[in-house]
């Protein structure tokens, strides 16, 4: 699992939505346009730098020493796609990195039931430390193999990219209770926390009912809890944390703004957790300097005292002055206007500090004069596939929508508001 728990929560949220948004609401400048395709470009290169030549498999963070994570290659997969479509990196250099990481994954990457393990040796593919065999961090390897499958149609990516979905044991890891557990290890078999409450387990659950081989049953979808609160006016179904990763995770392949889930629009509830979120920092900004002016964004990552799971009501709300500029950024299908000036805000003022080679590091504090020298593979995969969905017309949705495994999940589960055709 990733390091971001969410946890039990008993209320149950009925959200009505009273319109479906698009992407592009609000239109960029060519100027900061042009900002937002550099950044991406940059990020991208986090992956290329950063993963093995040998195995493909990427490093958790720039920090020396970093053991690979299943859900950072995962990202790298889709980044190498993306990469290449552009031609940011030669299609034919993407393609050859696909081909690796796939093979290692099929091949040499520790699992268990097709569950890779969160962390391991990026030149072997064993598990490493007492790390588990992740649910969450195998949907989003798996994720990233299916998108890059369908940038190469009737390649070897795209046969073993869906050989990897077809082994994931789904119903395994539901361990005969109504939910997926987060994790499994040798040592202790399987975790004492399950995917119980709304969080970033929408795409491993669409994963799972949507498998060809091992799917769990639709009921699956309903048993997790939609806790509700509110700030500030923003209603919202909330995660435990109420960090912004836990908004945007699912979002980045799966395209909600169309789906229905009795009454719950994701896409705009995190919107209004987005907007929440940015209310929230905001109202502390007479007490906190990182909160001035354009600068928000609550969401896990490291900081001063380490790694912690900083969010804004409703749900946990705990920080203390640390800004993640992934999260405001990451954002921008949701609140294009206000995460552009966050971009701009973070780029014109803190650049010397903050931006490197692979785009915006992973955090501040200007209180604690702290600035991150490091990058985190996961928020620089959410950063650039988030960037991609909003600069090109929702690429990453069009293509991951169009996958059987994702249209078998809609019609079960009843989202679908309208008929999503499957393309050939």
């Amino acid at each position: 699992m990733l390091r971001r728990l969410t946890g039990l929560f008993s209320a149950i949220l009925f959200f009505i939505i009273s319109s479906v948004s698009t992407v592009k609401a609000f239109e960029p400048v060519p100027e900061d346009r042009e900002l937002l395709s550099k950044i991406e470009r940059d990020t991208l290169q986090y992956f290329v730098r950063l993963s093995d030549k040998d195995t493909g498999l990427t490093r958790d963070s720039s920090r020396p020493g970093s053991p690979s994570s299943i859900a950072t290659t995962g990202f790298a997969l889709a980044a190498y796609a993306i990469g290449g479509s552009h031609g940011w990196i030669p299609k034919s250099y993407a393609y050859g990195r696909l081909l690796t990481t796939l093979r290692t994954l099929k091949t040499k990457a520790a699992h268990k039931e097709g569950f890779f393990y969160h962390f391991l040796d990026q030149r072997t593919g064993k598990r490493i430390w007492t790390s588990e065999a992740s649910s969450i961090d195998t949907a989003l390897v798996v994720a990233g193999a299916l998108l890059a499958a369908q940038y190469y149609p009737g390649t070897e990516v795209e046969k073993l990219a869906h050989e990897i979905y077809a082994r994931v044991n789904w119903k395994w890891m539901m361990n005969g209770s109504n939910f997926l557990c987060m994790g499994w290890t040798p040592e202790s078999h399987f975790l004492p926390y399950y995917w119980d409450s709304y969080s970033e387990h929408m795409l491993l659950q669409a994963l799972a009912i949507g498998s060809p081989t091992f799917p769990v049953p639709k009921q699956a979808w309903e048993a997790w809890l939609r806790p509700q609160g509110e700030y500030n006016g923003h209603r919202v179904v909330y995660s435990s944390p109420g960090s912004l990763f836990t908004y945007q995770f699912s979002h980045a392949y799966i395209d909600f703004r169309q789906l229905d889930d009795g009454g719950i629009n994701y896409f705009e509830n995190s919107r209004e957790a987005t907007l929440a979120n940015r209310d929230y920092s905001l109202s502390f900004s007479g007490k906190f300097k990182s909160y001035a002016g354009d600068s928000w964004g609550l969401s896990a990552s490291v900081g001063p005292g380490g790694y912690k799971a900083y969010g804004a009501k409703p749900g946990g709300g705990l920080h203390d002055g640390t800004i993640a500029p992934y999260a405001a950024l990451s954002s921008i299908v949701f609140t294009p206007e206000e995460s552009l000036r966050a971009a701009r805000f973070f780029y014109e003022n803190y650049q010397k500090e903050l931006y490197g080679n692979f785009g915006f590091k992973d955090a501040f504090n200007r209180d604690k004069n702290w600035w991150a020298a490091e990058y985190l593979g996961i928020d620089q995969g959410i950063t650039l596939l988030m960037l991609e969905n909003y600069l090109h017309e929702g690429v990453v949705w069009e293509k991951f929508m169009r996958l059987a495994a994702v249209q078998k999940w809609i019609e079960l589960t009843g989202l679908g508001k309208r008929s999503i055709q499957t393309k050939n």
